[in-house]
């Protein structure tokens, strides 16, 4: 089992940073899987027991000028490791301006995820920084609770509003209450509600747009005015919402009705895929 990667360009190795906070804002710990072409952060929480699930995902030959990687065996060409989100963060943070980073897979008295930050010194001598990350090898009969989850058909799909407006009404009902409810329909309309014995809070966001696959598929047996909602834990939620840093490319909302909400988004050329259960 080997792996070694190797990030020159300043914008990879920025982006690459960026990616690496939001994993941390996201999941405490998070499992790393490695395969010749992607990468991928995996946090495999049970849907079923409430909590939260998603499958981030980064084609290696963006990011890294060198990439090596043998996997479990020929036919397994993987690799699946768990670590501490944070940890990777931090050793990142020093990369800024770096001139280069190397990131690989060593057994120092236990496994780890060594990455190596080529610093610029003053004297233009270069100063290397290196962080040994302790890593779990997550076994072979393991794997298959670590596979990309299944998105059910939505109810509603819809374009979501610029993030940070949602993060502030998000943080702003959080106050009044621990749950909140998101609704949708193909008329582009998306509703975030809080209800309280005292209190009924509703934020309304109008022509968000709807995919037209999704709306046409639809919209055949369905009223498009007509709303699907899903009761939410707002802590979750707000999680979700804090851990991005930059409006993404593309944010789409997938509501299935009582039973979760599946945001799907992409960050340039990453793409990130969390799933929120429903409260029963």
């Amino acid at each position: 089992m080997k792996f070694r990667g190797k990030i020159v360009d300043g914008a990879c190795l920025n982006h690459f940073t960026r990616v690496s906070n939001m994993i941390a804002k996201l999941a405490k710990t998070c499992t790393l899987r490695i395969s010749p072409d992607k990468l991928n952060f995996i946090l495999s929480d049970k849907l079923t027991s409430g909590g939260v699930s998603m499958w981030c995902e980064l084609e290696q030959e963006n990011f890294f000028s060198e990439f090596q990687m043998e996997g479990v065996s020929a036919e397994n060409n993987e690799i699946y490791v768990e670590l501490t989100s944070e940890n990777l963060s931090r050793a990142l943070k020093t990369a800024q301006n770096a001139r280069a980073l190397k990131i690989k897979l060593t057994n120092k008295h236990f496994p780890c995820l060594t990455v190596s930050v080529d610093l610029l010194s003053v004297s233009s001598s270069s100063r290397i920084v290196t962080h040994d990350i302790p890593i779990k090898v997550i076994p072979r009969k393991l794997w298959k609770d670590l596979q990309e989850p299944v998105v059910p058909h939505p109810d509603v799909s819809i374009y979501l509003p610029v993030l940070k407006t949602m993060k502030s009404v998000v943080e702003k009902m959080k106050n009044i209450s621990n749950h909140l409810v998101i609704e949708a329909n193909l008329n582009g309309e998306l509703n975030l509600k809080i209800e309280t014995e005292l209190v009924c809070v509703t934020t309304h966001f109008k022509d968000l747009g709807n995919p037209s696959l999704a709306s046409e598929n639809a919209s055949q047996d369905r009223n498009p005015e007509q709303m699907a909602e899903v009761h939410l834990d707002i802590k979750k939620l707000l999680q979700f919402l804090v851990g991005q840093q930059v409006n993404p490319t593309k944010a789409l909302c997938n509501i299935v009705r009582n039973k979760m909400v599946h945001f799907d988004l992409l960050h340039e050329d990453v793409s990130l895929q969390y799933f929120i259960p429903a409260l029963s």
